[in-house]
């Protein structure tokens, strides 16, 4: 039975997509369903800010751990739709290019959310009808798979308007992102690498290297997942447009060896070992045996405080809640990113590093960045339809895929 499908110009149902890896971690959730196919998990770790408290950690995420199940010791839980309307002071819409850049970065490093627009995209929503979903799956998400677009030393989320200011980066999704970027220049630059086409949003790594010959690495395959890792949807709403958020921690440099949470793994369809065959020279990167490669997945928060599209540390205005609610000071429930990243590059004995780390050559510093635009009433259709109704969606509609 054909699934059905969201109306968009630029979806391509027939476009091939990546390896069903990218569930490693509903993992054993699949195998007890009976699916036939075998996936690989890899374990990765989201490592957080010094100082962050508890609410506010990444989870861990690996093989026998699924990412429906984190905790937040000691975090108040209350219900995230009771407060998705949490007052804040709006912002002006800059009208010169300097204005702009000026309007990145304003006093503290919080900016503020424009409570008229949010409330509006809010009341969209509410009204927004459920379709119906036929054969489609079980999974509560939706996606974008991306291709890798440019290099740039340059982030609109930690050192906005300063061009060359930060280590390489490697973009994906709005091909027009550099230090200048706002959220107004992703609405009228549109033009990207993700499939839906109505994801105007800019994800961005650290540019991974080869030891040996310092050459760069770039992805082959980033899937973004929007998705619920609860096991539940209550009070789910969707994402602010304008949102900016980092998971990972650039500044962490740490060993990777064999075992460590937050390492690169090897991933493909079947058996193998996710951790390697063999190990680089100085044991923080795996060596992949036929055909795995390098994978890498990190996992963004999923409650906001309904006030600010970014803070000081790009993390302190979201939280990670449980399966009860968000945190009373990130109360409104919006869908979890999760960055399933490919990379061609099998392993070798030099290894490789990071451009946030060149000098230690391991994989701590791994982090990822999210400065999220979509087109509002598909960002609304597809949480009403994938995540409220807890249904599985692809980038372009329902998927039939079984569980």
């Amino acid at each position: 039975m054909p699934s059905s499908t969201f109306r968009e110009p630029d979806a391509d149902p027939t476009r091939s997509r990546p390896g069903r890896h990218a569930r490693r971690p509903r993992a054993l959730a699949i195998a007890a369903a009976g699916v036939a196919v075998a996936l690989i998990a890899g374990a990765a770790v989201w490592a957080s800010r010094p100082g962050t408290s508890p609410a506010q950690q990444p989870q861990e995420a690996s093989a026998d751990r699924p990412l429906s199940t984190p905790s937040t010791p000691g975090a108040p839980a209350t219900s995230a739709a009771a407060s998705a309307s949490a007052s804040a002071t709006a912002v002006k819409k800059p009208t010169s290019k300097a204005a702009t850049q000026q309007a990145a970065a304003p006093q503290g490093g919080w900016i503020p959310v424009d409570q008229a627009a949010w409330n509006t995209q809010l009341a969209k929503y509410q009204a927004t009808k459920a379709q119906a979903p036929g054969d489609a799956g079980n999974l509560p998400e939706f996606r974008a798979d991306c291709k890798y677009s440019h290099r740039k030393a340059d982030d609109p989320i930690v050192f906005p308007g300063l061009p060359g200011a930060s280590h390489m980066h490697s973009f994906v999704g709005n091909k027009a992102v550099d230090a200048a970027t706002t959220a107004a220049d992703l609405t009228k630059f549109t033009a990207t690498t993700c499939k839906p086409a109505v994801d105007h949003s800019a994800y961005w790594v650290p540019t991974l290297y080869e030891a040996a010959t310092k050459k760069p690495v770039e992805t082959t395959g980033f899937r973004v997942y929007y998705r619920s890792i609860r096991t539940n949807s209550t009070g789910i709403v969707p994402i602010p447009n304008g949102l900016r958020m980092i998971a990972g921690d650039a500044k962490k440099k740490k060993p990777t060896p064999r075992g460590t949470q937050g390492q690169f793994y090897c991933a493909f369809y079947g058996p193998g070992n996710i951790d390697g065959d063999s190990r680089s020279t100085n044991g923080n990167w795996p060596i992949c045996g036929n055909p795995a490669t390098l994978h890498y997945q990190l996992q963004f928060p999923d409650c906001w405080d309904g006030k600010n599209l970014d803070s000081p540390n790009h993390k302190d205005h979201v939280a990670f809640g449980t399966n009860d609610g968000c945190p009373a000071a990130h109360p409104v429930r919006i869908p979890a990113l999760t960055f399933d990243i490919a990379y061609g590059a099998k392993g070798t004995k030099a290894g490789y590093y990071l451009s946030s780390d060149p000098d230690g050559k391991s994989a701590s510093s791994m982090h990822g960045d999210a400065f999220l635009m979509w087109d509002a009433a598909a960002m609304n259709q597809r949480v009403r339809n994938c995540i409220a109704q807890r249904r599985t969606c692809n980038n372009s509609g329902y998927d039939p895929f079984s569980y």
